[in-house]
Formats: C-alpha cells, structure tokens, sequence
C-alpha cells in the first residue's frame, strides 16, 4: 500500500516551487529588463559618443604600451546625424614626423612617470593620402598592471591643421606688419584704434598706448577742413575702401603729407568689423618730385624757365595770338664778352653776374612778360599783346639802357656788361615757336656783328650773313697755313710838332675763296674760336720785328702800336708773352702801346688793373681804343695806369657840325690831360677837324686825312718824306 504524504506538506512543497517558479520569473524578467536598459543605455552612449566625435571633429584613440597598438575611432564626414557612422582602425606603425618625434616621446614619458597629470602634444603624423597633418592630442592612463605599471593610455585627437596653417599666417600676417615701413592702423566702425604697428608709431610719434581706444580724428590736420575727413570716412563707410592723400599730423605737431589705403574687414555676413588704414609718409617724395618738376621747368641758377618751359609758354602765346589776332615779339639776349668775364673772375662771379643780369632783366621787362634763362649767358624774352614792332624795339632799347649801369655782385664788385638783343617777331617772321627762336638768333648774331650792346630785328636777308659767316669760320681756321694774314700801319701825327711819331699795326685778310675781308666780320670769330690768341701773338711778334727794323733805318723816335683782344688779356701769361717777344726782337719796351677798348677794360675793371700794371711793369706803354663809345668810371681811370687815350672816331666826325660831339672831344681832352695822358684823335679826315683838335689841346691824330693804313715799305717811305716837313707846318703829306 502507497503511503501518500502528508497533503498539507505537499501543498506546501508545491507553493515553494510555485513560488520560486514565480521568482525565477520575476529575476528573468527584471535581468531581460536590466538587459535591454543597459543596451539601450550603451546604444545611447554609442550615438552620444558618435555625435560627440562627429560633432567635435575630434577622434578617440586607446594606445596599448605593451602591444604597441593604436586604435582609433572617428566618426566620418557625414552631413547629418542619423548618417553618421564610426570608423574604427588599429595602428602598429604610427608615423609621426621626425621633426616631433622627440618632443611627443618625451611627453609620453613624463606622463608615465607620474610628471604630468595629462599627456599633451601638437605633432605631425602622415595622413592615409600620404600628407603630414597637425594633430592636437590629450589623453591619460586608463590601466596598469599589478606592479601599477602604465598598460594602456586613452584619450582624444584633433586635426588641427587648419588652425596650425591660420597660426602661421597670423603669425606671418603680424610679422609683416611689425617689419613694413608703412604705417598700419587697424580701428573699430567708429574709427576708434584698435591696433597700430611700430611704424605707425615711428611715423606718428604715438605709440600704440596712446592712440588706442582714441578716435582717427587725432591725426586730423588743419590743412584740411574738418568736412573733408568726414566725407572721406562717409566715402569709406558707404565703399568699403577708399584711397589717396591727405595731409596728417604728428604728435610733435608737425604735419606730413601721407598716401592712405583704407579696406573695411567684412564678418561672414558681410558686414563691416573693422578698417585698415596703411599710411605711407610721402612728403619727402613729394618734394622731390617737385623739385624734379621745378628743375625740368626752371634754371637753377637764376630761377628763370628754362628752354622747355619757354617752348610751352611761347606756344600757348602763340595759341593766344592767333585767337586774338594780336602780335609777339621773341628777343634774344646774349651778353656780350661774357666767356672773358667768366673765365678772369672764376665760374663762381660769372654764376653772380648771370643771377644779377637775370633779375635786372625781369626788373626792366616787368614780371607779365616771360624771362627765360635758355643757355650759358643767353636769355630769351616773350612779349605779348604788343601793338606794333616798334613796341619790341622799345623794350630792347630800355634793356640795354638797363645794363649802361654796372651789375653789383654780392661782394661789392661792380661789373660792366652789355646785351646784344636780337627780334623775332609773331606773325611777321614765324608762326611756331622754333622758328621764332631761331629767327631771334640769328638777329642777335647780326646785333654783335654789327658792333655789340645794340639790337637788330629779324629779316630773311640775315640767314644769308649767318651762312656766310660760317663760312668765314670755316675759312679762317686755314689762314695761318695759308698765309692769308699781313699787317698795315696807319701814322700817328704830332699836332705840336708836325712829326710822325708813330704807327698803329692794323690786321688785314686777304682770302684766295672771299677776296678782302672786313677786320670787323673776321676778328670777332677769330676771338670766340680762341684763334686770336695765335693770331695776336703772330701780330705782336711781326709788329716789333718790323719796328725794330725801321728803328735800324734811323728811325729811332718811331713806336708800335698794337690791339690786344680781350682773350689775350685775360691769358694768365700774356704780359709773359709781351716780354719774350721784346727780348726775342730786340725792341725796347717804351717803343711798344697796346692798346685796349675802353668797354674790355671796364668789363672787369679790378682784375684788368693788376694785368695792366704788369704791362707798365716791363715799360710798355698802354692806351685806351675807342674811348667814348663804353661806360667808364672815372674812378677806375684814375687807377688804370693808362698812358694814353684815343677819342673813338664817332666823335671827330662831326665836330664842325654837332656842338654836342664837339664839347664831348673838348671835355674828352680835359679829362684825359687832368689824369696825365696824352690824346690821340682816331679818324680824322679834314683840315677843319685838325684844327679844332689843334685848337683844343689834342696831342696826335691818325686818320685818312694823313695816311690811310700802308704797307711797311709804303708807310717807311711816308715817314721818312714827312720828316722833311718844318716843323709845325700842317700840311698834307
């Protein structure tokens, strides 16, 4: 028979296991529940951390010690979150450049031994394409061994290669502007500074200190309205840029003219931020550039225009002219015998005397009328609105009775010099500025031919003087091979006496191409081309020998006159010269004159003394030619050691006729026996002119009257005929 248990046990037994049923159920329901919370919760976090390493551009890495792996994790490009997936990667040869190498290990190591909390460092590490990219990694030790040993260390990356390159660029950006010459200033929208450069403070005198935080407007200069630098920050403001000159101030108060370039800074809205100004300092250039423009304009010795600006002006004239139908007038200056000045006195009085002739000429012609300076010693003015031609011959005379007074220079040294003045005229003779220039030359050319210190106006018939007269050049230049040369004597009467007592040597060319020509037309081009130093001693040496020889035929009592040029004169060794030639011919020193023009002699005065003294120093006598027709001071005279004075033929020509010319020969004779010289009386022609110099106390005369200029052997023979004349008969030879 089955015993049965106990029914109240089994019940009890069968709610045990019901219930531990019903508990096993539970805990499985609350493990699944516990399950899917925790993958849930780990999903979570997986997507927390792929939004957080998409979101961060950052990467994670887990860098094993002892395996010497390297795991990455990094979220890829995606363009929204639920497309985001992680790239997952293990490295066992991680290249890092070699340059940062050292430092990253040594990093490593301070923070395994505890040095540092965090393993940080910047470094390059080669990128999948092969590129070397900047990464900024962080990260700490996340596991050791039982001997605490670092096993694992983790943490995250970032690529920072962008930033790096933006570094450096900023980083260049500000060494530029640390190192530029220019100014650079950078100010908020209300102007206000911001930053400046150190230039900015070389060039303002404001150091950054100063001016940040305060307003543009404390560079503002007063060469400026205030409304001008409102309406270029308007200009800016509304432009975004702007860009030119303007005058500034610095913080010593001194004012500078500065180029600007000014640019609005934009933000990623395109609204401005900030402005840049660069300012480059330009007053230096400035100056230069007007000075450049003032000397490709102006003389700088005298301040006058120059040939360019003479040519611009002379052809807005004409321009004005021809629509006002009026009349220009072009005279050209040259002053006469200023090459001998300049070289006695020293380019430094010739500079002097340019400058003072300059302002006396702008003086005389007054400040309307164009002065120009085109040249050496040549001046060139532009009269305009002129009624008739003879309006341009009343301006040349009034300048040339201008300079009749002597030039003052700086020193007190007075200077005696004359123009010859040529006319060209607008619509007469040209039409454009290059022939009225040249036409104006030429005039002038003619003006000194003609004698010096006068004007001439232009005509076509003077092209053909100037063209003959470089042919003159031409041909002279041959006469010495030649033979061309010789010399003529014209006598010299004593009044007193009745007696030749001297003769003056006289130059004649005779051309084989030309026939006879003018002393007038060849001597002054033997002087400019300096062949009259060659020629004055050929002349001194064969006038001595020939005296000397009539000194042989008992004609002891006879002296030699002879011209010296200007040229020879101011020759350092010229009384030299003088000396070597008596000594070489024999002749006595008292049996020589030379003789100077009266306007050679005063043109320098002061020097020409000490050079005539010389002369008086060897026992040569010396005499004043062509007296009357220069400007003298009788100061001057007194000092010259002069020996005798010549009456300038103008004035013996009329002596019957014009009482004026007679009481300046009267006065003349006074004068010069007053300062104890003799008088000689050129170009006399009739018994009445012998008589009235008889009567007045006039010492000799040469002229037609008693011999025109012979031959040695002719004037010998004269000589020696008039020698049979009694004494104080005046009768023709």
């Amino acid at each position: 028979m089955i015993d049965f248990p106990d029914p109240r046990l089994l019940g009890f037994a069968i709610g045990i296991v019901i219930l531990l049923i019903v508990a096993l159920l539970v805990l499985t329901s609350r493990r699944r529940r516990l399950e899917q919370r925790y993958l849930a919760e780990l999903k979570d976090r997986e997507e927390r951390l792929k939004m957080a390493l998409w979101g961060s551009a950052e990467q994670y890495w887990d860098y094993d010690l002892v395996k010497g792996e390297l795991r990455r994790m990094r979220a890829d490009d995606a363009r929204s979150v639920a497309e985001i997936s992680i790239e997952t990667s293990i490295e066992t040869d991680h290249r890092i450049h070699e340059e940062d190498l050292p430092q990253v290990l040594d990093a490593l190591r301070r923070h395994i031994r505890g040095e540092t909390e965090l393993f940080l460092s910047e470094h390059r590490i080669l990128n999948g394409n092969g590129s070397w990219i900047w990464m900024r990694a962080r990260g700490r030790t996340v596991e050791r061994d039982a001997n605490g040993h670092v096993r694992r260390i983790a943490g995250t990356a970032r690529n920072i290669t962008t930033h790096r390159n933006a570094e450096r660029e900023r980083s260049i950006a500000g060494e530029v502007l640390r190192s530029m010459n220019e100014a650079v200033s950078v100010s908020d929208l209300e102007f206000n500074f911001v930053s400046v450069n150190p230039a900015f403070t070389r060039t303002t005198g404001y150091s950054d200190i100063e001016v940040i935080g305060r307003n543009a407007s404390l560079l503002d200069s007063p060469q400026h309205d205030p409304a001008f630098y409102k309406h270029i920050r308007e200009k800016l403001i509304k432009q975004d840029r702007w860009s030119g000159e303007m005058w500034q101030r610095r913080k010593d108060g001194e004012e500078f003219l500065c180029a600007i370039e000014s640019s609005a800074i934009l933000d990623s809205n395109g609204q401005q931020v900030l402005y840049v100004t660069v300012l480059t300092d330009i007053t230096q250039q400035k100056r230069a550039e007007q000075e450049l423009r003032y000397l490709a304009n102006f003389d700088a010795l005298t301040n006058l225009p120059n040939r360019a600006l003479l040519a611009e002006r002379l052809s807005r004239a004409i321009v004005r002219a021809r629509r006002e139908d009026n009349r220009i007038a072009v005279l050209f200056l040259d002053l006469d015998r200023f090459k001998d000045i300049n070289d006695s006195l020293g380019h430094a009085a010739g500079d002097r005397i340019l400058r003072a002739a300059a302002v006396r000429l702008q003086d005389t012609v007054g400040q309307h009328h164009t002065v120009a300076r085109i040249g050496g010693d040549e001046f060139t003015v532009v009269l305009e609105n002129l009624e008739t031609p003879d309006d341009a011959d009343r301006t040349a005379r009034e300048v040339i009775m201008a300079f009749e007074a002597p030039l003052i220079l700086d020193d007190r040294l007075e200077v005696s010099i004359s123009p010859s003045i040529g006319i060209s005229l607008y619509p007469d003779h040209a039409q454009v500025p290059t022939e009225l220039l040249k036409q104006a030359d030429t005039a002038m050319y003619q003006a000194k031919a003609a004698g010096r210190r006068t004007f001439m106006r232009y005509d076509d018939g003077m092209d053909i003087a100037i063209k003959r007269r470089a042919t003159l050049s031409g041909a002279l230049r041959k006469v010495l091979d030649r033979g061309e040369l010789r010399l003529v004597y014209q006598p010299r009467l004593s009044l007193s006496d009745s007696r030749i007592t001297g003769v003056e040597a006289l130059l004649r060319w005779t051309s084989a191409e030309f026939g006879e020509i003018e002393p007038a037309s060849f001597i002054p081009l033997a002087e400019e081309s300096g062949l009259i130093l060659e020629i004055g001693e050929l002349v001194l040496r064969e006038a001595c020998l020939t005296l000397r020889r009539w000194h042989k035929h008992g004609l002891d009592g006879l002296t030699m006159a002879v011209n010296v040029s200007v040229l020879q004169l101011l020759r350092g060794d010229f009384p030299e010269v003088v000396r070597r030639i008596l000594d070489d011919t024999g002749l006595p020193p008292h049996a020589l004159e030379l003789e100077l023009t009266e306007s050679v002699i005063m043109a320098n005065a002061e020097q020409t003394a000490a050079k005539l003294q010389a002369f008086r120093n060897l026992g040569v006598s010396l005499a004043i030619d062509d007296f009357g027709t220069g400007y003298s001071s009788l100061a001057y005279l007194k000092r010259l050691p002069f020996t005798t004075l010549k009456i300038d033929k103008e004035f013996i020509g009329d002596l019957s006729r014009d009482p004026d010319d007679a009481a300046i020969t009267t006065t003349i004779i006074a004068m010069a026996h007053s300062l104890g010289m003799s008088v000689v009386a050129e170009g006399v022609e009739t018994s009445e002119q012998v008589e009235f110099l008889r009567e007045h106390g006039c010492d000799e005369i040469q002229g037609f009257w008693l011999s025109p200029a012979l031959d040695q052997h002719r004037c010998l023979a004269l000589i020696r005929n008039r020698a049979a004349v009694p004494a104080g008969a005046i009768a023709l030879p």
